[in-house]
């Protein structure tokens, strides 16, 4: 087929970044292949048009279905990343090593050698180093991870994820890094912790909570960095892509309004919620490992380094513009009301859809020879 018409390969479709960047893509009519697992809920996908929509299934862990995932396309979105706030046992220490980090160094390989023109990694603010003095001045994408903190799994696991893209950039391949912050957006099929926490708050459900803060990004944003990354970025370099700064009382604010609920009663000190978290998240592992826990000892020490973006960098080199986050909270509490996932008779309907302006030529995808 002619390059013009060959489609990108993303992966990760059916989470959170994959759903809505794959849904801006056909949306634009660019022909697009998603990388899915048999097994898992790929509702994300579900309804889009055959003729620019196609599927093929596989496995990270399996470069042979990689190799026939990348074959004929001419650049590679891979968002696809086990992601956990748990440290787990050991079995589930060794599946985040497979999935993100063997992984990629399996579809790197394969998309270089089938031709692939430019390849995007989806990476994660938890990856980006920080000032050990001050954890919340903003952080730049030159600020190196430090490894000797309290590390999740995941986030060691996505440094390392980088390192293998960069391995990959000086034998010649051309690729680069969009690092997330926590989304917040539709198209939440799975749903993701934050659209899990919307939903417990509207449906009367969420008594207490740890204060804190964390860099948020509307889901229309962190596509807009993929796309501008795939035209603009440059070979080898990362670039953070955020909204908002937001603490949970922020947060509890914007909630409060949308869905005419109150707050939740109880604000627990993150000293004394800590070690029941501990306790109580290596309980539930134990019982269910597949059990979405919501406040994980990973996730309050997270919170308390309230930690900024500096998205100066995606700003100049790639003309990145935030939104606003209060829209981004209005649209994930209309999709989960939308699929009924909101069953309190008291909380108030959404706000309707703001209408949809076209999208300027700009940001359409774009690969440069």
């Amino acid at each position: 087929m002619p390059a013009s018409d060959a489609p990108v390969l993303v992966t990760g479709a059916a989470g959170h970044v994959g759903a809505n960047l794959v849904h801006r893509l056909v949306g634009e009519g660019q022909r697009v292949r998603v990388l899915l697992r048999a097994e898992e809920n790929n509702e994300a996908v579900e309804g889009l048009p055959r003729d620019l929509l196609e599927k093929s299934f596989g496995d990270l862990r399996d470069p042979g279905s990689l190799r026939e995932a990348v074959k004929g396309c001419k650049g590679v979105y891979h968002v696809a990343s086990m992601v956990s706030t748990i440290d787990g046992d050991a079995e589930h220490r060794r599946t985040i090593y497979d999935v993100n980090v063997l992984g990629t160094r399996h579809l790197l390989r394969e998309a270089k050698e089938a031709g692939v023109e430019r390849f995007v990694l989806t990476s994660s603010f938890s990856a980006v180093g920080y000032d050990l003095d001050q954890t919340d001045r903003p952080a730049t994408e030159d600020m190196q991870f430090y490894p000797y903190h309290r590390a999740m799994p995941y986030e060691r696991s996505k440094v390392l994820q980088e390192h293998e893209l960069l391995k990959a950039v000086v034998e010649g391949f051309d690729a680069l890094i969009v690092t997330s912050c926590a989304v917040v957006g539709g198209h939440d099929y799975l749903p993701s912790r934050m659209g899990r926490t919307l939903c417990k708050f509207a449906n009367g459900e969420l008594n207490a909570y740890v204060p804190g803060g964390f860099e948020f990004v509307a889901a229309q944003d962190i596509v807009a960095g993929h796309l501008l990354a795939m035209e603009k970025g440059r070979t080898g370099q990362k670039y953070v892509i955020a909204t908002q700064f937001m603490t949970l009382d922020d947060i509890f604010d914007i909630f409060q309004e949308l869905t005419g609920q109150p707050r939740p009663r109880f604000k627990l000190p993150s000293k004394v919620l800590l070690p029941v978290a501990e306790a109580l998240s290596w309980s539930l592992y134990r019982l269910n490992p597949r059990f979405p826990q919501l406040l994980t000892p990973g996730a309050i020490r997270r919170l308390q380094l309230r930690r900024h973006a500096d998205t100066t960098k995606a700003r100049q080199e790639l003309g990145f513009r935030p939104s606003k986050i209060e829209d981004a909270f209005a649209e994930a509490y209309r999709f989960h009301w939308e699929r009924g996932a909101i069953t309190n008779p008291a909380a108030k309907a959404p706000p309707p859809a703001p209408s949809e302006a076209p999208e300027p030529p700009a940001s359409r995808i774009q690969i440069h020879a």
